[in-house]
């Protein structure tokens, strides 16, 4: 599969919270207002080291959005999902960001998931 490149970011650091990986800098949330099925989560402007799932509909809170699930690039884990197309125009802004899980002081959830051999392909994606 190749060598795996992972950043390394300095300040106040958000990472998952299996394996430590760095994925986002505090100065790049964009709302704190945000929950997810398993709680509290937060909007991110830029995020590193994960990569993009398959796309699919999913009906939220604030309606109908295209999102693909985001993965640790370090332990695989699901650590939240990236917003591809708000079809509400009031919920545009979220187009192109990034939720991150919250679980804990500054540290992701990741939610272990079996993917088996299609972990391979969600691997070799990257995030648009």
């Amino acid at each position: 599969m190749g060598r795996l490149f992972v950043l390394s970011l300095e300040g106040k650091i958000y990472s998952c919270k299996h394996c430590r990986t760095h994925l986002a800098l505090s100065e790049d949330i964009v709302s704190k207002s945000f929950q997810s099925r398993h709680g509290k989560a937060y909007l991110f402007g830029k995020v590193v080291n994960v990569t993009c799932g398959e796309t699919e509909e999913r009906a939220m809170m604030t309606g109908l959005h295209t999102v693909a699930d985001i993965f640790c690039v370090g332990c695989g884990s699901i650590v939240g999902w990236k917003y591809e197309t708000a079809h509400d125009k009031s919920q545009k802004y979220k187009e192109g960001k990034s939720v991150l899980e919250r679980s804990g002081e500054d540290i992701w959830s990741g939610r272990k998931q079996l993917l088996g051999q299609s972990w391979r392909a969600y691997r070799q994606q990257r995030c648009r």
